[in-house]
């Protein structure tokens, strides 16, 4: 297949053009992707939905997949492939969730800022999105790039947070919603996990700062004031001159590297539209969480 680029913004953002999910996926479109992504952070193909299998074969061309996909695991039957996360606001009848239905109040933590699995000990490298139904209006979801926000920061900012560590848990993100139902088996499956505030992006060696509303404290802070300082970040990371907004088509596939992204999904009308959304998240394989006694420490 021949394959082409075009930029969205300068720096962030790209739409990648000819490549068909459907197909097999040669070595040199491959590597087109890839450097997209390294230079981008963020990028569309557009086309017509696809099944669950070629979509989870076309996510393998770019490393293994999540093992736990899916926090939730007591009650809940999968609507999709076990290789699949299901984003959406739907049973496994496809009928769209009643407002209390406790799918729905976890999904809601995709409102907030949040990088996909940081939570985990193994983290999401890149997160494949691809869109069955959307609303007819709104449910955009959003993209914020945190190398240009890194950049951005003040010296003495950047010599402050540079050495910092940052612990992670999903279950920080749904507390700050009043979700904590959560049973023991879900909570042991997903202890804290430590990761850098500051890292190197390995696909195109530029600082990033690593945020999400997953972060409940700050090694070696006071909670409050690591509480304040992440706030104080996320804040200049999600300003508009930092963010791309993706307004949905059908057979869309959104890419985005949750090595240097956070992204988050916007409101609609759930009591009324269908909203889904699946996606296959590509995972880290060559950084590990830091380790630390504390971790498990109150989040």
């Amino acid at each position: 297949m021949s394959a082409s680029i075009t930029a969205l913004t300068p720096a962030f953002g790209a739409e990648i053009i000819g490549v068909d999910l459907t197909l097999p996926l040669d070595a040199s479109t491959r590597d087109l992707i890839v450097d997209t992504m390294n230079h981008f952070a963020v990028a569309v193909i557009r086309g017509v939905t696809v099944s669950q299998d070629d979509q989870v074969a076309f996510a393998k061309n770019f490393g293994p997949l999540d093992a736990i996909n899916g926090v939730l695991q007591t009650d809940i039957k999968r609507r999709l492939s076990a290789d699949l996360v299901d984003i959406s606001n739907m049973d496994e009848q496809s009928n769209i969730l009643e407002l209390d239905d406790r799918r729905r109040l976890f999904n809601l933590g995709n409102r907030l800022w949040h990088t996909d699995s940081s939570f985990k000990r193994i983290a999401a490298k890149y997160s494949m999105l691809h869109a069955h139904a959307i609303p007819p209006v709104a449910g955009e979801t959003q993209v914020c790039d945190l190398r240009a926000a890194y950049d951005d920061l003040p010296k003495d900012m950047k010599e402050q947070i540079g050495d910092l560590v940052a612990v992670h848990s999903i279950f920080t993100s749904r507390a700050l919603l009043g979700f904590d139902n959560f049973s023991p088996e879900e909570h042991a499956l997903l202890p804290p996990i430590c990761r850098p505030l500051v890292r190197v992006h390995p696909g195109s060696g530029r600082k990033t700062l690593y945020l999400a509303s997953h972060i409940g404290r700050i090694l070696d802070c006071p909670v409050a004031e690591g509480r304040l300082l992440v706030r104080d970040l996320m804040e200049h990371a999600t300003q508009p001159k930092f963010v791309y907004t993706h307004h949905w088509r059908i057979g869309d596939t959104l890419i985005w590297d949750n090595r240097c992204t956070m992204h988050r999904a916007m409101p609609f009308d759930e009591s009324r539209f269908k909203r889904d959304m699946r996606r296959a998240t590509v995972m880290e394989t060559d950084v590990a969480p830091v380790d630390d006694q504390n971790a498990v420490a109150t989040v």
